[in-house]
């Protein structure tokens, strides 16, 4: 995106606007959760805001927008990283914060809605892959750290890494349906410290 414009939701000021903006993403958050991607209709979400349409349609213009903008509010609210020294540790407490989310009963029902608007539209897509680049940024210094300490070789492409602790769980949670608890977690991360520690992830 050019610095010639903005696109409409993502601008963060402060006061009156910052709670319309909250009211609304809320609102947006109940209707993904009630309805899916379906219920995100401009004048409902206003209507649950209590704030004006015009206010609504001229800020986000579009359901599309009004989601790229919640999962930008999502990526600026999650949970920074944890540092622990140690490889394994670190990746353990990331595989937990996302077993806690998508086991969240109202967080898991969100992110199945929004990966599901993903798939069918272009600019959803676009801002879930930025609210997952933006993680991914997050934890990735954690294998930068262990490469320092030679826990994993040079070259260890740190982003794969993260991605692979938590691909497993997004399988059991998008996919198989099989149970999501700590063991599988814990299992996750166990698994890619011992390969990145192995050299599997170097690139």
């Amino acid at each position: 995106m050019s610095d010639a414009g903005h696109v409409p939701g993502t601008v963060r000021p402060g006061g009156r606007t910052a709670r319309i903006r909250t009211a609304v993403l809320r609102a947006a958050e109940d209707a993904l959760i009630e309805c899916g991607f379906a219920g995100v209709d401009l004048a409902e979400i206003a209507r649950r805001a209590e704030v004006g349409k015009t206010t609504v349609y001229r800020r986000w213009g579009t359901p599309q927008g009004l989601v790229a903008d919640l999962l930008a509010d999502m990526a600026d609210q999650s949970v920074r990283r944890t540092e622990t020294g140690a490889l394994a540790d670190d990746l353990r407490a990331n595989a937990r914060l996302v077993l806690r989310t998508l086991t969240d009963p109202r967080q898991g029902v969100l992110f199945k809605a929004v990966i599901s608007a993903a798939a069918g539209d272009a600019r959803t897509a676009e801002a879930l892959h930025r609210f997952y680049a933006a993680r991914i940024a997050e934890w990735s210094p954690c294998v930068e750290q262990a490469i320092v300490r030679g826990e994993a070789p040079d070259g260890t492409d740190a982003a794969e890494v993260v991605r692979a602790v938590s691909a497993p769980l997004y399988y059991r949670f998008l996919v198989s349906g099989d149970p999501l608890d700590e063991t599988v977690a814990d299992q996750s991360a166990h698994a890619a410290a011992c390969a990145a520690g192995a050299g599997a992830y170097v690139r």
